[in-house]
């Protein structure tokens, strides 16, 4: 039963939200020992908000367009007065005082929070294996990674704890778990959902989005969290049109682009269901165009100078004074070096020292300076593109879900996960995952849709499409 089915049974009072709410708890008892998609199970939280919800509809209130619909968050979300740790030591235990802007419109929109889910320390990681807490196990294969850096929420979603989930993407960490998980996993144009109470890792990277079981719910739920934030001084100044009004438009007409300059390094299983996907598209009437993106392979070398550069600004606020752990020791900055190293991870210290050299004196320009030209170089590049193309398909991940521990050794290895998603986030464009069949051991595979800024709509018309094709 999709969201809106769900929605529309609560408002009519044919279905408790509490009973709803029950169902996913007692999923969560049954099989998160498992899997382990949560930090923190919001169990008494997510009665009392589903009873808020039945009371409103037996007063004859509206209760929201998301009435009753269980909802999943990502442990870097602010969630007032619920443990908000982004799976580091560092902050376990703290609890914020405030909502995220998005947190509190799914509370306003009558969505039942059933918890906060695990992720790569503070963001970084393709897997879900660098976590403080343990690592999330895909529901598909547990000896199997659900991708990364929103491991947990992708998971939440694909075992059934939650009829969606809320996770943050800065370099694919929305639509690489979406594709590892069989899910739908969608990373908004920059700016067209506020983020106001996600905690930063690299900020103007960052995005919030939506995974879900099919493309009209990720639809649903953009309607929902999308639009201006002042709070947020990122945030895009205008109204979105409705994306559940475009998905029956179909994709008639519309060009879609097959990049000819697209790095190697997907697995033939993964190729083979991309290809398919073209045919699909072709099928139902669409226009397939050649189209080059040259600095497209420039994207990781980009990013991981970028992206580190802004964690050790952002991360510089954990210091043990102001909230989360405190190492006391001899002096305030003994204070500081103590309570850094044991309350963060290998592969947070790894990012922040790369990112504090490459904005370092005398190395500023070298490297962080040059980064942000190459970031213009593949912004253009991909604005040229979109002049020939509506959207462009690519893989979402090199490969299906590989095993634990497969890539850990490797810091590389594993950057190289993100290879297709990183590009539209260093341009700032949208892009979403899509499942599209199975490949290498019966394991999901999905196909990349990606679109030119504030373009969701024609986006989600080719994924509704191609999601129609298999049914």
């Amino acid at each position: 039963m999709g969201l809106a089915d769900i929605v529309a049974s609560v408002k009519s009072g044919a279905v408790k939200a509490a009973d709803l709410t029950e169902v996913r708890l007692a999923a969560i008892a049954a099989r998160e020992g498992d899997i382990h998609a949560f930090n923190h199970v919001m169990a008494d939280e997510a009665r009392a908000s589903a009873a808020a919800v039945d009371e409103a509809v037996a007063r004859g209130d509206d209760p929201g367009p998301l009435a009753g619909v269980t909802v999943a968050l990502k442990d870097n979300m602010c969630t007032r007065g619920v443990p908000t740790t982004c799976s580091s030591k560092i902050l376990e235990g703290w609890l914020p005082p405030y909502d995220g802007t998005v947190v509190a419109a799914l509370k306003a929109s009558g969505a039942v929070a059933v918890g906060k889910t695990n992720l790569d320390e503070f963001a970084m990681g393709s897997s879900t294996e660098n976590s403080a807490f343990g690592p999330t196990r895909n529901p598909h294969d547990t000896n199997r990674v659900p991708g990364g850096s929103s491991g947990g929420s992708a998971a939440a979603v694909a075992a059934g704890f939650s009829d969606f989930s809320l996770g943050s993407d800065t370099g694919g960490s929305i639509r690489q778990p979406a594709a590892l998980c069989g899910v739908v996993g969608v990373k908004p144009t920059y700016g067209y959902v506020s983020r106001y109470g996600l905690v930063a890792f690299a900020s103007s990277l960052d995005q919030i989005g939506p995974f879900t079981n099919t493309v009209e719910d990720a639809a649903l739920v953009l309607d929902v969290i999308g639009g201006h934030d002042p709070r947020d001084s990122t945030s895009i100044p205008q109204q979105h049109p409705s994306l559940v009004a475009a998905l029956q438009q179909g994709v008639g007409g519309l060009r879609i682009g097959r990049i000819t300059d697209l790095p190697e390094g997907a697995d033939p299983d993964v190729q083979e269901r991309l290809e398919a996907a073209f045919d699909t598209l072709k099928a139902q009437g669409a226009t397939i165009v050649d189209v080059q993106v040259p600095a497209f392979s420039f994207g990781l070398t980009a990013y991981y100078l970028i992206a580190p550069a802004e964690a050790s600004s952002n991360l510089a606020r954990y210091d043990g004074v102001r909230y989360g752990m405190r190492v006391e020791a001899t002096d305030t900055n003994a204070m500081y070096g103590a309570t850094r190293e044991a309350g963060f991870g290998d592969e947070v210290k790894r990012r922040i020292m790369l990112g504090t050299y490459a904005l370092s004196a005398g190395y500023y320009d070298a490297y962080y300076g040059k980064a942000l030209k190459v970031r213009r170089l593949i912004h253009d590049d991909f604005e040229r593109a979109y002049q020939h193309a509506d959207v462009l398909l690519t893989p979402t991940s090199p490969s299906v879900a590989f095993e634990f521990g497969s890539k850990g050794d490797n810091p590389l290895a594993m950057y190289l996960c993100d290879t297709y998603t990183i590009p539209t986030n260093l341009a700032g464009h949208p892009g979403m995952s899509v499942p599209f069949g199975t490949g290498a051991h019966g394991l999901p595979v999905g196909v990349q849709v990606l679109a030119g800024t504030l373009q969701e709509p024609v986006m989600f018309r080719v994924a509704a499409a191609l999601e129609r094709s298999l049914a």
